[in-house]
């Protein structure tokens, strides 16, 4: 397929609702002009059906080929941006003080439109293909709120799919791995609390500095001396909040940080291991010490099939020798992991060139990329679809 003159002549209009959606970022379920949009323009395009409020904010459309009953496959584009106050100097920069599109939602948005829009003029395959538009990836767990809508239920999804752009990739090229290609992302919380008293007779106190201090050094055993090495792990103590002056030895601290893991046994045994070690070093300092995790997004689990599926339809796309397949893991946590606990499917990276990183306040998606991944979704659905019953 490569990418198609019908697919290139519609690029700059995609563009173009991209630059619109990175001006009007919005968070969370909060995306009510986005999703507006979005529904606006699937009805426009002739969708079969389009159904808002999916998970709160969520858009889904459906798209019935033109080759007779099929299977039904669903394509997941994120819709939120992020609280970050944007440094492009792009002419479309956010007009929302304190927001912008820092991570590409809005590329992936415009991408499955221009995808949308193809699939009701071409409806070159059997069955259907259901374009989900989800909220709230950015630490809302929108996707876990869809599913639990009743996402894959209600529109007969079979097999689920994902993409996002990758800075550092190259434009035209896709990048994928079977098995776990993000990790899960839990966080945790530690409240010491000690005795108080003056800096100058500590041994009168139990200080929950020292407790706290020896916490941060003994987790780190957890990834160095208790995992195997080849089991990708990351604790991280990202916050240490004790006292208010030089002369005075606090009554309490406060600890707080993040765990990734990318095994389920993993993720158990870490948090295990957490209560253990910071508990025991609160009880041999006479220190009181509570201990919370609070579980986050899952692993996200590509499954083999759906797996060779995309790196069929991104080499039908990119080329024999511009798809990665198999990519390094990455230790950051994304909510399709929900999709994909819920139906088998796959998740895949398309590059956005030297841009900046995600979440960087100079980061822009870049418009050059469009094509490629409208391509994607396209070829997927007609390769996944290409039999009539």
């Amino acid at each position: 397929m490569a990418v198609g003159n019908r697919i290139a002549n519609m690029a700059e209009t995609v563009a173009s609702w991209r630059r619109d959606l990175h001006a009007h970022p919005e968070l969370l379920f909060d995306v009510h002009r986005t999703a507006g949009v979005v529904a606006e323009k699937l009805r426009e395009f002739g969708c079969d059906s389009v159904v808002t409020g999916i998970g709160g904010t969520g858009v889904v459309g459906v798209v019935r080929g033109a080759r007779g009953k099929g299977a039904t496959i669903g394509l997941r584009a994120d819709m939120d941006a992020l609280p970050i106050t944007e440094a492009t100097g792009a002419p479309y920069a956010s007009q929302t003080p304190g927001l912008m599109h820092a991570c590409g939602h809005d590329g992936h948005t415009a991408m499955l439109l221009g995808a949308a829009r193809y699939l009701c003029e071409t409806r070159n395959f059997a069955g259907s293909a259901v374009l989900i538009f989800q909220p709230a990836e950015e630490g809302g767990g929108g996707g876990k709120a869809m599913v639990d809508d009743g996402l894959m239920e209600r529109f007969g999804v079979e097999q689920v799919f994902g993409l996002h752009n990758a800075p550092g990739v190259p434009i035209g090229c896709f990048a994928i791995r079977r098995g776990p290609i993000m990790a899960a992302a839990d966080r945790f919380f530690i409240e010491i609390t000690g005795v108080g008293g003056h800096a100058a007779t500590p041994h009168l106190c139990v200080d929950p500095l020292l407790v706290g201090a020896q916490i941060v050094s003994a987790l780190q055993a957890i990834a160095a001396r208790e995992v195997d090495p080849l089991d990708s792990i990351v604790v991280s103590t990202t916050q240490f909040h004790a006292g208010s002056t030089e002369n005075v030895i606090a009554p309490a601290a406060s600890l707080s940080g993040t765990i990734r893991t990318l095994r389920k046994e993993t993720r158990a045994f870490a948090e295990k291991r957490l209560h253990e070690i910071a508990e025991g070093i609160g009880k041999a300092h006479r220190a009181d010490v509570q201990v919370r995790v609070v579980r986050g997004y899952p692993v996200t689990v590509n499954h083999e099939a759906e797996t060779e599926a995309a790196i069929a339809a991104a080499r039908d796309v990119a080329g024999q020798d511009k798809v990665i397949t198999e990519i390094a893991p990455l230790m950051g946590a994304e909510d399709f992991s929900y999709m994909l606990e819920a139906r088998p499917g796959a998740f895949i990276f398309m590059g956005n060139g030297p841009s900046a990183g995600l979440h960087h306040p100079q980061y822009d998606f870049d418009d050059a990329a469009i094509p490629f991944g409208m391509s994607y979704w396209a070829r997927l659905t007609e390769r996944l679809l290409s039999a009539g019953v």
